[in-house]
């Protein structure tokens, strides 16, 4: 099967990711024709200078629309796309050299219609981008890869790294207009519509995660909110599995207390826990004060998305309003016009 990738970013007020994204994509190691196209969200602070600065080394497309999201953007960028395949990409990747020669193998070798691949941290980093992605990627917290190599069909990609081909986009009409959570909204039509998804485990992106910690707190607290709401639209995809950041915080507030009044086994649990993030986080970045960072880290990511998962929960479970009108904040009202 022949395959013309289409790569697809949006972009909003951050012409210098787009700079270090480009500038990696000049150096893959995949020689078959490919586009970039570049979709501008409705930027106060405008790419195309960047954007024409490459014109002459690779085949880019340069868009500019209304604000409208991240996801909406995605659909204007595939709508206007020449190639067969698209790949969806964050403005704050950074791609390794073999990342798009990775990705066509392995959709010959084995083709679906949907793929996700991880993230990982680049050496640059500094220590805070470091220690959330250890707390957004690490098998011992809720980030990590959404599924399982044995079980490919039922894997959630993430659209910092995700390729869909332009069948099922065409299908399925593209991402939605709630975010966050328009990804795993996807993935679960995409699934309804017949078409399988998977892993690959090798097609790693740098994600550099451009936020401090209160900004951390914000994005985990959403996704948190968001849960529910994808629960709710797609019945029978909800885990146990989602209730554990919550559990696990209102637990440590528990084990303080218990601890006030002498108690102190269950402190001693999370402290276990603590040491082992911490250990594995430095053996993993090979620096100490990373590992302490992502202990913090993977406290905020819990507090923030158990917050905001249990908060999410009893609204959408106890009220007769929508998610629309009880989380405004949470979607955006789609403009992309063909």
């Amino acid at each position: 099967m022949d395959i013309v990738f289409s790569i697809i970013v949006p972009v909003y007020n951050r012409p210098d990711e787009i700079q270090e994204l480009l500038e990696s994509f000049l150096l893959q190691t995949y020689q078959q024709f490919y586009e970039i196209v570049i979709v501008e969200d409705g930027s106060t602070y405008s790419a195309e200078a960047v954007v024409l600065s490459f014109s002459d080394r690779l085949t880019i497309s340069y868009l500019k629309k209304e604000n409208s999201g991240p996801g909406d953007s995605r659909n204007y960028g595939m709508k206007h796309a020449k190639g067969s395949y698209f790949i969806i990409l964050d403005s704050d990747c950074i791609l390794p050299p073999n990342y798009l020669a990775t990705v066509a193998l392995s959709l010959q070798e084995d083709y679906v219609d949907c793929f996700g691949g991880p993230d990982t941290a680049h050496p640059s980093f500094t220590v805070v981008q470091k220690a959330i992605n250890f707390a957004m990627t690490s098998f011992l917290t809720t980030g990590g890869i959404r599924g399982k190599k044995s079980s490919v069909t039922k894997f959630q990609p993430r659209s910092f790294n995700m390729g869909i081909s332009k069948n099922a986009f065409l299908k399925t009409g593209g991402f939605g207009n709630i975010h966050p959570g328009e990804d795993p909204d996807l993935t679960m039509r995409i699934w309804q519509a017949g078409y399988a998804t998977k892993l690959l485990s090798n097609a790693a992106v740098y994600h550099k995660r451009r936020i401090n910690w209160s900004k951390f707190f914000t994005q985990v607290n959403k996704f948190g909110m968001v849960r529910p709401i994808l629960n709710k639209w797609h019945p029978g995809s909800g885990k146990i599995t989602y209730w554990f950041p919550t559990v696990f915080s209102l637990g440590f507030i528990l084990a303080i207390v218990l601890l006030v009044w002498d108690k102190p086994f269950f402190i001693w649990i999370y402290c276990s826990y603590f040491i082992l993030v911490l250990l594995v986080s430095f053996i993993k970045n090979k620096n100490f004060k990373v590992g302490l960072y992502s202990v913090f880290a993977v406290c905020i990511q819990f507090l923030g998305y158990g917050y905001g998962f249990l908060k999410s929960t009893i609204k959408i479970n106890w009220s007769k309003k929508s998610p629309q009108e009880l989380f405004p904040k949470l979607f955006f009202k789609p403009q992309s016009i063909v």
